[in-house]
Parts: structure tokens; sequence; C-alpha cells
């Protein structure tokens, strides 16, 4: 036997001898201590005697660090068992039961069992420096057991057989490969330490410790688990790497980052799917700008856009990129690029007029001219003219009228084209003929249908590619996806999908995912996925042509939503949609003269939304004249004068147009002026905590789905809910009865679907109630709570909440870190609708919570939830009659009066006359739209007219007639 065969045999039986060694002292304590230290000592010595030859690694506190192949390394590797010897002993400790001889196993002798479930928490808690998600390294584990199992198996059988062979040859080479070899990773741990903390109490009560096989075995596991995950996050960076530079905007990279140190301001133009939305940021980090806003129209926009560049910057786990929306901020200080909503920000600009946390200010998608990207734009403006700033402004736009946004800064900024990367879109056009059109108001899906009729029969499953349909708005969408639904049935192979603002973002991102081999996705959307979204695999577009925008109506005071034909502009855009990761098609709705007939661009939203807001805000900025603000485009002189007017009549400015101390308060709310008088008349009176609810139920999209007034059984169960006092007061009868179920903890979900409600909406509400509190705090109109939550609570009911948080914060932590990863396979058995049914009223468990669900129990213990509902509560009729008067008084001068032949038989609708305009109607949702009697007279309630009094026909005096206000 040589030498180095002897030492390995040496190796086998002191390992041995101290094993039976360790656990006999385990098993009896009254030993002299001197045999623990001695074996602690000799388990020391044994564990810096492994070194493995080559490049090696220490792998601590999450970092990789190269191990110097030192003089001192080669020193001690002549002195000790070299790394062939480890493996060697170590493959040898596995074919034997812990506690038992090193001897040869017989046929019956049984398997190693790696039980490391066992030792799970406190395996968690030693190596926790090394585990970044528990769950994946324990689904490993699962894996590595099977495999080394199925492993010790084949070596048995073939020993049974007497067919084992030598481990080594005569040149001490490995004979048998093993992946072993090439991990080069090292764990920086004191074995002995270790080895004393993990134990575990058995079905009798007694404490086991692991052994030392064991433990070497769970090394040799971490060790293999750190190295695959080390060559997994090499490998997606080399992915990424390899997307990034294949991108248009990369080959202007340089020209980008120097353009930019040289200039104040650059217009970056690109084509759909260049890459600018994501890389330019990046760009600027790498040049060393480390406080960059970039804005965004979207509150979706943002958050996707963060997630990924904080995937191509492997920083999903740090504060490196962040977003801020209306409801959420996940920045930190050292978050260098966060993306923001343009509203947003410009409520940073009134506390901070320079911008001066900022670097780098880039507005994305300014083409789209909506409301306060215009705004910003001349904030801008302003800003460059004033020498105490050094930020860089950065405009990005698609190739849209660029000569609009040069010359408004008189031709200064440097204009940089980075061309697309569109494949050739084949156009075809399928008008609705005019007998197709629907007499009424619905929608005609049938024009849909035959499109994807087409695209079945003449492109086989096999040839990949899903369908991008836009919509104007939801309620189109959800004519159009049933009809598609009831059409899979008969064919199959479609998933079908919806997008829009409303959704939830768990339902938003079905979108991202991939559709099953042989299957393709049916995605039918509003204008958010012309440019705010971006959906790889896209090869059809089936273009409607119509969009909904909002239309400021003076006369009434009233925005409205409005169905038009889109813009040339949005067309072309829509049709590029097509063309991002191959040849496609687009298939528009409409015909070529139709086509000819559209403007070219869209009425930016300054010239059709109400400005009272802007306007006040350009006052309590300090602007003398609003009328001399540099608007991109100004809005109409008439309009100006209207919102100047109304200004005067909510207080909020005096006739001098300066801005009052009401004006100064309204302009600090996030809030319509109407709504941030409420708030205010509410902490006068004393109101304030229903007031807070009324006014965040005021401030959300209404909670009540189109299906709630159609479905029978939604209307049945909303029926419940409705006040007789108007629609204000039926929203917050449903928030406060979905509190009611929340204190329960039953499916709010349920609950929600089953009349119709949106719950998101209800999310919002409670989200936007405490920042309406925070605001008035701030202020000083109302008193700071200083009470600690759980100031009121037991020590046992702390303890469970405690526990409780602890919970919740991992299952966040799960969602959080599972969502960036990768995009999930949709399932083809299952049904994607706008809104899903849900039976039964079991409570909910973690694993069916969604994000939102989450966040509330984290802020809302069963007490808060509680006392969120008294306070969402009027008491009596008293708080009651208050409430509707400060209502009345924050609305008001949007009155409305009951037009005096409503009384008449032969009126099939009432009507009703507001300061500037005659003869309006009611919403067809409203309350009073259903239940008209709560606006009529009864006889009772007719009084006679003093003597003398000569009242005009049709008009009658009483006791209780209504006055509507409305916003």
């Amino acid at each position: 036997m040589s030498d180095h065969r002897q030492h390995r045999e040496y190796d086998k039986r002191k390992d041995s001898d101290r094993d039976r060694h360790y656990h006999h002292h385990r098993k009896h304590k009254g030993k002299d201590k001197r045999d623990t230290d001695k074996y602690e000592r000799d388990m020391d010595h044994r564990a810096k005697d492994k070194f493995y030859h080559g490049k090696k690694y220490r792998y601590e506190k999450n970092d990789f660090k190269h191990g110097e192949n030192s003089a001192s390394d080669c020193h001690t590797s002549s002195l000790h068992q070299d790394t062939r010897k480890y493996h060697s002993s170590h493959e040898s400790k596995h074919s034997k039961q812990p506690n038992e001889t090193d001897q040869a196993p017989s046929k019956h002798c049984p398997l190693v069992e790696l039980q490391f479930e066992r030792f799970r928490r406190a395996l968690n808690k030693l190596f926790s420096q090394f585990i970044e998600d528990e769950e994946d390294l324990w689904n490993f584990v699962k894996k590595y057991e099977q495999a080394r199992k199925k492993k010790l198996e084949e070596e048995v059988e073939k020993k049974n057989r007497n067919e084992t062979e030598p481990f080594y040859s005569e040149l001490d080479i490995p004979l048998v490969y093993d992946q072993v070899h090439n991990i080069n990773i090292d764990l920086n741990v004191k074995d002995s330490e270790m080895l004393a903390c993990l134990e575990y109490y058995d079905d009798n009560d007694r404490r086991c410790g692991m052994t030392n096989a064991l433990y070497e075995e769970w090394k040799l596991l971490l060790r293999t688990y750190l190295d695959f995950k080390q060559k997994e996050k090499f490998a997606t960076l080399t992915k990424i790497r390899e997307t990034q530079h294949s991108l248009p905007v990369a080959q202007y990279k340089q020209e980008i980052i120097d353009t930019i140190k040289r200039e104040r301001i650059v217009i970056i133009a690109g084509d759909t799917g260049c890459g600018k939305s994501t890389q330019i940021p990046q760009y600027l980090v790498q040049a060393g700008y480390e406080r960059i806003a970039c804005t965004q129209p979207r509150r979706i926009a943002c958050i996707s856009l963060s997630k990924r560049v904080a995937y191509e910057t492997l920083s999903q786990y740090s504060d490196t990129v962040g977003y801020q929306i209306r409801f959420e901020k996940h920045r930190r200080v050292s978050t260098k690029i966060v993306f923001i909503t343009e509203g947003l920000l410009l409520r940073q600009v009134s506390s901070d007029s320079f911008l001066s946390s900022y670097d780098v200010l880039i507005l994305d998608e300014i083409h789209e001219r909506h409301l306060h990207g215009d705004f910003l734009l001349g904030v801008v403006k302003c800003l460059l003219h004033s020498s105490n700033v050094e930020m860089k402004i950065i405009l990005m736009s698609a190739t849209i009228n660029i000569d609009l946004f040069h010359a408004y800064f008189d031709r200064t900024a440097k204009i940089i084209k980075v061309p697309g990367r569109l494949y050739p879109i084949q156009l075809e056009y399928h008008p609705v003929v005019d007998a197709e059109r629907s007499k009424t108001e619905k929608l005609d899906p049938g024009p849909y249908i035959r499109i994807l009729t087409i695209i079945d029969k003449k492109y086989p499953r096999s040839e990949r590619g899903d369908v991008l349909v836009f919509m104007s708005g939801i309620s189109e969408i959800s004519s159009v996806v049933r009809a598609a639904q009831e059409y899979n049935e008969k064919v199959g192979g479609w998933i079908i999908l919806s997008l829009h603002s409303t959704l939830s973002l768990e339902e938003q991102d079905k979108v991202f995912h991939y559709a099953p081999e042989g299957h393709r996705k049916l995605i039918v959307s509003t204008n958010i996925a012309e440019t705010s979204v971006t959906i790889d695999g896209i090869r059809f577009v089936i273009d409607s042509g119509k969009v909904k925008e909002m239309s400021y109506d003076l006369s009434l005071r009233m925005s409205t939503l409005q169905e038009m034909w889109i813009s040339k502009a949005n067309a072309e855009q829509r049709k590029g949609r097509a063309g991002r990761t191959g040849p496609g098609i687009c298939y528009r709705l409409y015909s070529e003269s139709q086509y000819a007939s559209f403007p070219d661009y869209a009425t930016p939203e300054i010239r059709r939304v109400s400005i009272d807001s802007l306007l006040l805000s350009l006052v309590c900025m300090g602007l003398g004249n609003v009328r001399k603000f540099p608007f991109l485009e100004p809005p109409p002189p008439e309009n100006i004068e209207q919102s100047v007017r109304s200004l005067v009549q909510h207080g909020a400015i005096d006739s001098s147009e300066k801005a009052t101390s009401l004006g100064r308060f309204l302009s600090d709310l996030p809030v319509d002026i109407p709504l941030g008088k409420i708030l205010i008349f509410g902490s006068m009176f004393h109101q304030i905590d229903t007031i807070l609810s009324l006014t965040a139920v005021l401030s959300v999209q209404s909670p009540f789905t189109n299906r709630a007034f159609r479905d029978p059984d939604c209307e049945t169960a909303r029926k419940e809910l409705e006040s007789e006092h108007g629609d204000p007061l039926t929203v917050l009868n449903a928030y406060r009865e979905w509190l009611e179920v929340k204190k329960d903890r039953v499916r709010s979900r349920a609950w929600c679907k089953r009349r119709g409600i949106e719950e998101q909406r209800f999310y919002e509400v409670t989200k936007l109630r405490s920042q309406f509190k925070q605001v008035l705090e701030d202020s000083g109109l109302v008193q700071s709570d200083l009470t600690a939550p759980d100031d009121s609570m037991s020590s046992r009911e702390r303890a469970l909440r405690h526990g409780e948080i602890k919970l919740l914060k991992a299952l966040k932590r799960k969602q959080a870190e599972e969502a960036p990863k990768k995009r999930k396979m949709l399932k083809p058995d299952s049904t994607y609708e706008i809104e899903r049914e849900e039976d039964g009223e079991e409570r909910e468990g973690e694993n069916n919570m969604d994000m939102n669900e989450v966040d509330f129990r984290l802020k809302h213990d069963p007490k808060q939830v509680q006392d969120l509902l008294s306070m969402s509560t009027a008491r009596t009729h008293k708080d009651l009659i208050i409430l509707k008067v400060i209502l009345a008084s924050g609305l008001y001068p949007q009155v409305a009066i009951a037009d005096e032949y409503n009384t008449s038989e032969t009126v099939k609708e009432p009507l009703f006359h507001v300061k500037d305009k005659g003869f309006v109607s009611l919403h067809p949702f409203s309350v009073f739209t259903s239940r008209s009697e709560l606006l009529t007279l009864k006889e009772n309630e007719i009084v006679d007219p003093p003597i003398g009094v000569q009242l005009p026909r049709h008009t009658v005096l009483g006791t209780n007639h209504q006055l509507l206000v409305y916003m």
C-alpha cells in the first residue's frame, strides 16, 4: 500500500474514532469537560487542514473574495492532507450510518440518511450570512438529497457486486470525474462552534446533535448551492448585457453621456423599442450622476421601469433604483434613480422651487402632452433662466413633433435622434361598414372576432405571436373579452387578458407572462399599451381607432369622458407595437379615408381639462400674472378667465388674484379644490374623522364597476349599500361595510366581487385617508395623535401582533423577491377575466393574500380596523346633517335645481338647471336616477302659499325641497 493510501486509511479511522467519542460524550454529560475541549480543538485543527488547489474563494457575508495562492498556502498543502484526501474520506463517511464504524457496507447495510430538515431552523440561523433566499435553498436541499441518495445506492450496489474500483490512479489522479472539483467557493466558518449549536430533540425528547459526517455533507451541499447561484447570476448578467448591447440606444451611449456633460438641456428622440427609458438612467449613473429623477405620466410605467432597471443593474435587493407614485414610496437617501409621476414632482416644486435634491431631471414621454407634463416643461424653462440651478435637463420623446419642443427652448437644446428597432409591418384596413354599426351605444365585437378567425386560418399556432387589441375604454374591453371567450370555447388555443389602469398590479402583470406552446395571448387594452407599457411577443395589432379622453365643460364646470377618433400620431404608435420582436401585421378597423381625416396630433390635455388647480399652484409659487406663464401651448383665454373666476368664488384667491390663506392650504392638498375645501371645513367643524373617509372615497375612481349595475345578483347586493342622501354617502357606506368584513378577517375580495366592487379602490381610500390626515397635521389644521398603536394592548395581544407582523413581513419580502425574478407561464385552461368570481366566505390564508392585503394587515391590526370603522360613521342624525352641510359648502357653487315640470306625469327623465346651463340630467348610475321618488315632494310636504302671493304654474311650496350639489 502506498503512503498516500496509508494516510487515507488512517484519516478514516481517526475521523470515525472522533465521531464515536463525540457522541459518547454527548450521551454521558458527567464525563470530564477536557474530553470535549480536546474534541473541539481537534475539530478546529481538522477544519484548518482543508485546502483546495489553485484559485480559492472565501465566501464571507455574501461577498466573493479571491484567496491568494501564496507560499504559505503551498507550505500548508505539503504538511497536511490535500483536497484529494478530503474527498476520499468524505466519500467513505457517507457509506455508513452515524455512530457506526468504518466497515465496508454489506448487502443489508442501510444508506446514510441526509436529514437536514431536522436542523433547518439552526442551519438557517448559523449560515444566514450565506443565504439570500431560504425557500430557494431548501428546494435545492430536497433535489440534492434525491440525487445523493441515488448516487449512494449505485455505489452500494457496485460494492455488493464486488465491482468497486479504486478512487485514485497510481498518479493520485481521480479516476471518476466529480463536479465537486469545480467548486471554487469556501466557507469561512469555525466548524467546532457550528457543530456545538446544531442539535434537535427527537420523539423521546432527547437532545441529538449533528454528526461530523452529516455536517461535512451540509458544507459540501452549501458550497455546491452557492457555486450554482454564482454561475446562475453570471449567466443572467451575461444575458442582460447581451440584451442591452443589442438595443439601438447602445450605439449612442458615449455620445449621449458626452452631450449631457457638455449641455444643460438635451432632447433625445427615440422610436419605439430603442431602449431610451431603461438605458439612459443607467448611463447617467455610470457617468457619475447619483441623484436622477425620471418622470412618467402613469403609475404603472414608474413601477415597471423601476423593476426592469433594478433587474438590469442587479439591485433588486438594494435601494439603488426606486419609484414614487401617489400611494407608494420606494426610495431611500441612497437611491440613485427614482421613477416618479409628473404630478408628484410638481408637488416637490412647491416646497423646493429649484429641485435641489436632483442632479439630473429626465422628462420622459413628453410627446403625450399631459397636463402635468406641459406644466413641468414651463417650470423647467423657468429653471434654465436661473443662475442658481446647475441641474441637467433631459427631454425624452418619441419622434413625434420634435420641432415643437426644440422651438420652445429657443432651439438651444441639443437633439439626439435614436432610430427604433422596428421590423416590417404589414398594414390592412378592415373598416366597419355602417350596416354593422350598432344603433345603440353598445359595441359590436363581431369585427374583432373576425380578425381572430383570419389569424387562426392564415397563421398556424406553431408560429408564435400574440395579439394586442386597442379599445377606447373598460366597457368596450369587457364586450370584446366576453365575445373572445365564447370564440375560444369553440376553437381553443387563446389566453385572453385585459389591460387598463384600474386593474390591480397583479392582474396587470399577467400580460407580461408567457403563453404555453400552441397558444396565443389576446390582450385587450386601452391606450395604456401605446407607450407606457411594452409587451414583448406582439405580432398582431387590432386598432379600433378610438380613444376616450376627458373634455371640460365650462358651463357645467365638469370634466366628462368622451369617445373620439385618435390622431395619426397615435395610430402610428399603435401600429409600431406589432414590429418590436419580428415582422408584424396591423389590422385597422377604419378606412384609409378615415385615417386621412384624423388630426396629426392629439389635442393637448391642457386645452381640454380644468386648470383651476394648476393656476392656483402658479399663484402660490409667486407668479404675479398667470396669463404670462410660458406654456408650451397656452390654454384658450376663456378657460384661463373662467378658472380665475372659479378660484375667486372658491375663496382661493382674492380680487387682485393673490392667494388667500385658504388658497395656500388648498395648494398643499393633493386633491381638487372642492375636496380640499371639504377637508378644511371638516377640521373647522370637528368632523374630521368622518370627513377624511368621505373625501378619500370621493378622490378615487368609483369602486362600483359596470357589472354592479348590470348583473342582477350584483345589483341586488349593491342595493343594501345605497343611501337616500346621495352617491357620496353610498360609497362611504360601501367602504364602511368593507371595513366590517376586514375586521372579521373573512374573504373581502369575494365580498367585493359579489357586489361588483373593485377592491383596489378601497385600499387606495385607506392609504389616501392616512395621507390626508398627515397633510392636515403638518399644516396645523388637526392635532397629531401621539398615542402608540399598541399602548392599549395587553402583553399577550402585543406578542400575537408581533408574531403576525413578523409573518406578514416575511410574506411581503417573499412576494417582492418572486415578482421580478422571471416571467411566468400562463395556464391555458385558466380564465383571465376583467372581474373574476370568487365565492365563499372562507378565511383568507397566506397563500392567496395579495400585496395589498399584506400591506393593509401590516398597518392595521383588528383594533385599528375597528377604530377606522368607527371614524367612518356618522353616529347621530345631527352629525349626518353637519356632514351634508360641509359637503355642500365645499362643492358650492356647483349646485343644481330641479326643473319645475319634473312633477308632470309626462316627464320620463327629470331635468335640472345649473348656474350657466339648463336642462341637464343625472348620471344613469346615480342613486337618484333609480330612486327618483327621493327628490319628489310628498303630498303632506306641500304647503299653501302665503295670502296674496301668486306662484308660477307648476310651482309649489314645500317643507322638504331637495337641493343637489355635484362634482
